[in-house]
């Protein structure tokens, strides 16, 4: 390791060199506008999520949870909960908001349901049998919300799930409100993979998306080389020397990387941000190791600052063209609001556990409005060149691994984070992540690629619940 650059130094360095001028003298500024940004955090366009909810309960029969019930009463208490979850429903929109109490009251409402991301039907009182198959005859996800004494339905929502009629059915039995929130949380994942966007920066020919656009929605666009070097030299001097000083700022140390690297690495991060707002686009992935390794990363900047900038952003930069690690980064930012870290494993069977390293690591692992953790600015280890933030993430976070492969499968496994690596070998950011089932058996599981998408929590209940909606296979690789 070269001799740690003091960061004042470094900072002069990079402000005094004329000679860095790139050209360009744009006066885009998309983080000062005083409308803000047109991109919404995290992953998708301005379009809101659309719930239709539902309550549900016969006014006739009248044993649970108690006689004197009052249904109207009864949705009043919820849109009270509602309220408490604040900012966590700020981007859904129900758009059919009913009490239903008898299943011919469901076929009015169909039209309506059908132009839906998800259905939330809420158990208030027995008799909701009939309401519920008309409901999920509609055929869009359903997630049941059942709070105990709701009802004894529920002995029968096991079996329904594995009839053709309820293949789209969830179910949440709690007594913890604030699980409404989570109930919605696959919808917003469907939501998101639809209207994503994802901007592409190669010259290699398309293998095609057809498949998955089929399925998710999810469009995928390809930038050429000089599209995003336009985009680059478009960007202003002085605010890519004043996004260098905060990166070099805020870094625990700068090790490697000159004070030009830093500032290209800059320009092109702001200049990923220019580009994904022109287009309307969420995330970025560049053709890094392949078509783009010597006309952009040689000839102007490596991707990896940008990258790890769009996803402490709330948006994504995903490493190598890969975009089945793109669309479950996106999937991840749906369901828990969380970014995702690819990563290049190497198993540890001592102690039952897989290293996850990458040179790309992402701050922000809680999410755009959680703690940045500390960083070294660094080198690509491999290439030694480039500008990487090697991120310090925190031990004892529980972590989920998952890969979307093509349209129909989800292999993934979950695990602990019990040390962060600091060594010359492999890449720059790594965990360890004692595994969660076996080291051996998942090894022994291994396929569909090398990478794999991280991000802190276990969220394998709503994981099940996104692929049980989209007909996913899920497949725990560690068991």
């Amino acid at each position: 390791m070269r001799n740690e650059m003091k960061r004042r130094e470094f900072i002069e360095l990079t402000l005094a060199s004329s000679a860095l001028c790139l050209g360009g003298s744009g006066v885009w500024a998309l983080a000062a506008s005083p409308n803000g940004p047109k991109l919404v955090s995290p992953g998708c366009r301005k379009t809101k999520v659309k719930v239709a909810r539902l309550y549900l309960g016969d006014p006739q029969l009248r044993a649970w949870p108690k006689p004197d019930l009052n249904l109207e009463d009864e949705v009043r208490f919820y849109g009270s909960e509602f309220a408490k979850l604040g900012k966590e429903m700020a981007d859904v929109e129900f758009v059919v908001d009913e009490l239903v109490t008898a299943a011919d009251q469901v076929a009015p409402l169909k039209p309506k349901l059908k132009d839906v991301d998800g259905i939330l039907a809420i158990h208030l009182r027995m008799g909701i049998g009939g309401i519920l198959r008309e409901i999920l005859s509609v055929g869009q996800p359903t997630m049941v919300f059942a709070v105990p004494y709701s009802g004894h339905e529920w002995s029968g929502f096991g079996a329904l799930q594995k009839q053709e009629l309820g293949a789209k059915m969830g179910c949440m039995l709690t007594s913890d409100y604030r699980q409404l929130a989570a109930a919605v949380r696959p919808f917003r994942a469907i939501h998101h993979l639809r209207e994503a966007k994802i901007l592409n920066v190669t010259s290699a020919t398309s293998t095609g998306n057809d498949a998955v656009q089929k399925k998710f929605g999810t469009q995928v666009k390809e930038i050429g080389l000089k599209q995003m070097l336009d985009a680059c030299n478009a960007v202003d001097e002085q605010q890519a020397k004043a996004e260098a000083e905060k990166w070099i700022q805020g870094a625990v140390a700068v090790v490697e990387p000159p004070p030009e690297a830093v500032l290209k690495s800059c320009k092109l991060a702001l200049a990923f941000e220019r580009l994904l707002d022109e287009e309307e686009a969420t995330v970025m992935t560049v053709d890094c190791y392949g078509t783009m390794y010597r006309p952009l990363c040689q000839g102007y900047a490596f991707p990896c600052l940008g990258f790890t900038r769009l996803n402490d952003m709330g948006l994504g930069g995903m490493c190598e063209s890969d975009l089945e690690s793109a669309m479950t980064h996106i999937l991840f930012q749906g369901l828990s609001g969380r970014p995702g870290f690819i990563s290049d494993p190497t198993v540890d069977e001592s102690n039952n556990s897989i290293i996850l390293a990458h040179c790309l690591g992402t701050r922000k692992m809680d999410g755009p409005d959680g703690p940045a953790a500390p960083y070294k600015l660094r080198t690509i280890m491999e290439r030694q060149e480039g500008v990487v933030p090697q991120v310090k993430m925190r031990v004892g976070e529980k972590v989920t691994q998952a890969r979307l492969v093509g349209a129909d499968l989800l292999p993934y496994f979950v695990g602990q984070i019990i040390e962060v690596p600091d060594l010359d070998r492999g890449c720059r950011t790594k965990i360890t992540v004692k595994v969660e089932g076996s080291a051996e058996k998942l090894w022994k599981n291994w396929s569909y690629g090398l990478h794999r998408v991280t991000c802190y929590g276990d969220i394998t209940k709503e994981l099940e619940h996104f692929c049980r909606f989209k007909t996913v296979e899920m497949k725990n690789e560690a068991v």
